[in-house]
């Protein structure tokens, strides 16, 4: 078996891992596997090699990972929820205020509440501005 044949082997082992346990932690294995492999036919020693893999797993531990935990931590800090609704326009179907009220978006309803002092009447448009549990918090247009 060629040495590069085991790089590549062991990155697509580690890619599984990575599939099967979604951590971002084996998809730094999986590229220094790959790019060990692509050094290999070019560098014949295996020493040489496994210490390629050592600094390309550092450096794609240093380098990527950061990359790809700072974009998964924005896509997991928007829920469904707020990204369907906080910000959007709705409509009054019951009167709304501190205690009590009702709006409808997307054909759905929803309890809401206004924190002003006043209540937001029947057919007046909102806009949603937050969400906590069953209840939406609204803000006057």
């Amino acid at each position: 078996m060629l040495f590069w044949e085991i790089f590549a082997i062991a990155g697509v082992v580690f890619l599984i891992l990575e599939i099967l346990v979604p951590s971002v932690f084996f998809l730094n294995f999986a590229v220094a596997g790959f790019l060990t492999a692509i050094l290999s036919l070019v560098v014949p020693d295996m020493v040489t090699l496994i210490l390629a893999f050592v600094v390309f797993s550092l450096l794609s531990i240093l380098l990527i990972r950061p990359m790809i935990l700072k974009n998964k931590k924005k896509d997991d800090m928007q829920t469904g929820i707020e990204g369907k609704y906080i910000g959007k326009i709705a409509r009054v179907i019951e009167p709304v205020n501190k205690y009590k009220g009702a709006i409808t978006i997307y054909d759905e309803r929803w309890d809401a509440r206004y924190d002003g002092d006043e209540e937001i009447p029947v057919g007046a448009e909102i806009r949603i501005v937050r969400n906590e549990s069953l209840v939406m918090y609204v803000e006057k247009i």
